[in-house]
């Protein structure tokens, strides 16, 4: 099995910044893509950023530009840097991934973290 811990979510003023950092742990082989989901209240769960295991990177067109996506694969990490917060940001945040476990090679396993509040307020 494999766990996501997510940490970094808050309440920012309108142009804050925030850091989400979500860490993957348990039995693990590799990791393909990771990335961020939200959801705003009323709202269906939309895609934020995706990095790709070989280094690619997509983001919806509402974060372009403010919103940067990394990992570290070395700690089987990922991050989302959030700069110029809009209030319309607002939501649960998501980390997902596509885990290959140890003892299961065949392919792999989508897992997803708790969920961390982020709140900006205007």
């Amino acid at each position: 099995q494999a766990q996501l811990v997510e940490s970094g979510g808050g309440l920012v003023q309108t142009g804050g910044s925030l850091r989400l950092s979500c860490a993957a742990s348990g039995s693990i082989f590799s990791i393909n893509a990771m990335d961020w989901y939200r959801q705003g209240l009323g709202n269906q769960r939309e895609l934020v950023a995706r990095s790709t295991s070989g280094g690619r990177t997509n983001y919806a067109d509402s974060v372009k530009g403010r919103f940067t996506i990394s990992r570290d694969n070395a700690k089987n990490t990922v991050y989302l840097q959030m700069n110029n917060l809009k209030p319309e940001d607002t939501a649960v945040y998501y980390c997902g991934a596509d885990i290959v476990l140890n003892y299961y090679r065949d392919s792999s396993i989508r897992y997803w973290g708790q969920g961390t509040q982020v709140t900006v307020s205007s």
